[in-house]
């Protein structure tokens, strides 16, 4: 296993009631509309089946927002959204969480992801890149990041469109003191190695599950198959930054200033795994905002998808009454 990275440890210089408060959340990737099909298994190439279920929802980065919002983050939205049904969807959304919108809505509406939920809880992606592909410096601008905000970024985010570029070239300037926590998604083996560097540049938090740790890893040279501990361990020290491996049932491995270590989640029976990287990002990111150490937000983030998990639904995280209550239990 791999040696501790020297990077920055990441804790409260002056807690949630120090004299300029908590930090923000800042979401500087997509919100989007999910539509959510429940299915005993995917259908055969070719094939077809019928969806026990079927809903219309708020998804992509609302979820991540959302589970923010629930844990008494203030959150920001900096990106794009459209003008149609499902712009109105997604700021509808943003409005119930009470998550502030910094831009004007687009011309066109925003997009949509086909979400499969099989069975056994696993769950496949099919996106569209509409509204929230856009992004206008000015509107990021005015979030004036202050040395206490966390921001949030998608791997999503690095696809070609407008908003890879603003976003690339607005994360360099941000002040000393604000955090970039990092989601890499499912398509970061598939990044072009310009803006995918510029994302490592900048990352001071990098939170992955284990699939994504693996492409990742096969991407820039490491050993993929390395175990866990290993894994987060040797990508810490490949990015310089903190890494949250999240394990799904077994928790997180946390690598970076230290020595990678397990932190466990508490047991309990999934029912529908849609969404719970969201929840874990989310509250992390929250808890960071709030002056939390990086060992006690990952804690913290492992109770709140544990929680999410029994419950159906991409936006299950739960509220910081809800987390309270697991971690003491």
């Amino acid at each position: 296993m791999s040696g501790p990275v020297n990077v920055p440890v990441i804790g409260p210089v002056i807690g949630p009631m120090g004299p300029a408060g908590p930090g923000r959340v800042l979401h500087a990737g997509q919100a989007l509309v999910d539509l959510v099909l429940t299915v005993p298994h995917l259908p055969e190439r070719g094939g077809d089946l019928f969806a026990r279920s079927a809903d219309l929802l708020a998804g992509g980065g609302f979820n991540v927002m959302a589970a923010a919002a629930r844990d008494g983050a203030r959150v920001v939205y900096l990106g794009g959204h459209g003008t149609g049904p499902f712009g109105d969807i997604v700021r509808s959304a943003l409005r119930a969480e009470g998550i502030e919108v910094l831009a004007a809505p687009e011309p066109e509406d925003s997009g949509f992801s086909i979400a499969f939920i099989e069975d056994d809880a696993e769950r496949t992606f099919v996106s569209t890149l509409g509204a929230e592909g856009l992004a206008r410096r000015a509107d990021f601008d005015a979030a004036r990041v202050g040395g206490r905000d966390v921001v949030y970024v998608s791997g999503y985010s690095l696809v070609p469109s407008p908003h890879r570029e603003v976003l690339l070239g607005w994360l360099p300037g941000l002040p000393a003191g604000a955090r970039v926590v990092v989601d890499p998604g499912p398509l970061v083996g598939e990044v072009e190695g310009a803006p995918l560097a510029g994302l490592m540049a900048a990352a001071h938090v990098w939170s992955t599950n284990e699939r994504e740790a693996r492409l990742l890893a096969r991407r820039i040279g490491l050993d993929a198959g390395a175990g866990r501990e290993s894994l987060a361990g040797d990508l810490a020290q490949e990015l310089g930054c903190a890494v949250v491996l999240r394990c799904g049932a077994h928790g997180a491995i946390l690598a970076g200033a230290e020595a990678a270590r397990h932190l466990p989640a508490p047991a309990v029976t999934a029912i529908d795994t849609n969404g719970a990287g969201d929840a874990h990002c989310g509250v992390l990111c929250a808890a960071l905002a709030a002056g939390a150490g990086l060992g006690e937000a990952v804690e913290r983030a492992n109770h709140a998808a544990a929680l999410a998990v029994t419950r159906r639904g991409p936006a299950t995280s739960p509220t910081a009454a809800e987390i309270e209550a697991s971690l003491r239990g």
